[in-house]
């Protein structure tokens, strides 16, 4: 891992370190090695895995290096991707990628556009390539749903003021228009206050 050789023991839980680069391997990449929560380095580089980079490796939140190139992994990345705080190595150049190009603080340090070459239907940053508007990202949510939801949100918060704001003012004119009303009111007022004095 970084040019580092590292040991680690037989016992799973305590594996740090997994290079099964240039090994020829097929298949997917099991949704299991999202398990080893301790793992700070994963490099499957260099082989044949096909399929889509596990939805949970988000899970890893140790991983410090990641290296998935030279394979043919398909789909978009996963948004979870974005939850691995600690990465700092990333590689995810020449397989059959698609999609945004997941933000995150973490992901947002690592700006070099040479992490996702060789991917021709990425787009985002830190590519050049900008998202069309109405693409659907990992959420399974397009643009426009997004803007729906920041509307009804707005129209939430407008109608629950506007409601705080009526009742309160029917409140207000009703204590200023019945004089019966108003000194229960006061009078209940006063003796709530007197009592907690």
């Amino acid at each position: 891992m970084k040019g580092a050789v590292l040991e680690y023991t037989k016992t799973l839980r305590y594996v740090v370190n997994i290079d099964l680069s240039s090994n020829k391997l097929v298949g997917e990449i099991p949704k299991e090695l999202a398990l080893l929560l301790r793992l700070l380095g994963l490099n499957l580089s260099n082989n044949h895995l096909k399929g889509r980079i596990p939805d949970r490796i988000g899970d890893m939140n140790s991983l410090m290096s990641l290296d998935l190139s030279k394979n043919h992994l398909s789909g978009m990345i996963p948004q979870s991707l974005s939850s691995l705080t600690f990465l700092s190595h990333l590689n995810l150049s020449h397989n059959n990628l698609s999609g945004r190009i997941p933000t995150g603080s973490q992901l947002q340090t690592l700006t070099d556009p040479s992490i996702y070459a060789g991917n021709n239907e990425l787009c985002g940053s830190p590519l050049p390539i900008n998202c069309n508007h109405d693409e659907i990202p990992e959420t399974g949510k397009n643009a426009e749903e997004d803007e729906d939801d920041d509307g009804d949100e707005k129209i939430w918060i407008y109608g629950a003021t506007g409601g705080f704001t009526t009742g309160f003012m029917g409140i207000v004119g009703i204590l200023a228009l019945n004089n019966r009303w108003r000194l229960a009111f006061f009078n209940f007022v006063g003796y709530y206050i007197g009592k907690k004095l």
